[in-house]
């Protein structure tokens, strides 16, 4: 006779759970496992604006030179844009949680859509032009991080999953 090989963790788990929906009791749910440590993390939180900040500050150089050549100021203009993106990234990233989720929402789309405004700005259009690409993008990013964390919090911010 063929019988079922068993699954890891044995019937137990699954016994228990059977159970535990009989009595209508609440289950936890299943959460992915965190593979990285702590120490990655922390490594994570700065190595992260740090990357976009160098990718943003070449981008803004290269749109600012239209393809010319380059030049030292360029590459100055590039770090210092660079430098500026890092510190205001890492400002939101740390003081934008602390906030109530319209806030929140708020501070992480101003600080997108005027990103993509002086980037587009660098391109030597106009600034008009520039101010309303970035309004359109920081409303539509407000709108899905405000969508985001209207449900996954409570009124009073508690996360809720």
């Amino acid at each position: 006779m063929t019988h079922a090989a068993p699954a890891s963790g044995g019937t137990r788990g699954t016994l228990s759970i059977r159970r535990a929906h009989a009595r209508n009791r609440m289950v936890r749910p299943v959460h992915t496992p965190d593979v990285f440590d702590e120490r990655v993390h922390r490594i994570a939180r700065v190595a992260i604006p740090v990357a976009l900040g160098l990718v943003y500050g070449y981008w803004a150089a290269a749109n600012r030179r239209a393809g010319g050549p380059i030049t030292g100021w360029n590459i100055l203009f590039g770090f210092m844009t660079a430098l500026a993106f890092i510190v205001l990234c890492l400002a939101v990233a740390t003081w934008a949680p602390l906030l109530k989720r319209e806030l929140h929402s708020g501070v992480k789309s101003a600080f997108a859509g005027a990103s993509i405004g002086f980037l587009y700005s660098q391109s030597g259009d106009s600034v008009l032009r520039s101010a309303v690409l970035g309004l359109l993008v920081g409303a539509a990013i407000y709108v899905v991080f405000f969508y985001r964390y209207y449900t996954r919090e409570d009124a009073e911010g508690n996360r809720v999953r």
